[in-house]
């Protein structure tokens, strides 16, 4: 058994401003991928503020950051010019990149039970491989423990 992290699971994605983008051609710049359930809800925005609001920090590690979740490129770009957001969002529209990563999960709330993204977040090193992961992220405070790990890279 050893202890070099899993790599992450390559993908491309359509990303807000009409690109795409491939994991792997992001190397050799580490990587984080925050996972959200939708656009235009309170934590969701509380996330991607924050997230922008370190977005020089990060941009200074050398650290590439994107929002992901299963809204259409549409609506991420309504919901940016809205917020004022300008960490780039990925559309992962089909679930294929929520799957890969294990993000989509059974939730409730009120008692029903439906498939949703869990709030997470990937550290991707800059060979590709998931240095640190967060799972039923707690937004507050959230986006500087990530730049913290980044920092530790």
């Amino acid at each position: 058994m050893s202890d070099t992290p899993a790599l992450a699971p390559d993908f491309t994605l359509p990303v807000t401003g009409g690109e795409e983008v491939t994991l792997s051609a992001c190397k050799p710049s580490p990587v984080v991928l925050f996972f959200y359930p939708r656009d235009d809800t309170s934590g969701c925005t509380k996330e991607n503020e924050a997230f922008t609001a370190l977005q020089g920090a990060f941009e200074a590690l050398g650290a590439k950051l994107f929002g992901i979740s299963k809204d259409s490129i549409a609506s991420h770009e309504k919901f940016m010019a809205k917020k004022s957001l300008t960490v780039p969002l990925l559309s992962d529209e089909q679930g294929d990149v929520c799957e890969k990563f294990g993000v989509w999960k059974e939730k409730s709330m009120y008692g029903k039970t439906y498939m949703g993204i869990e709030r997470s977040t990937f550290l991707i090193d800059g060979d590709g491989r998931i240095a640190r992961e967060w799972r039923k992220v707690k937004v507050p405070g959230h986006a500087e423990e990530v730049l913290d790990a980044v920092r530790a890279l």
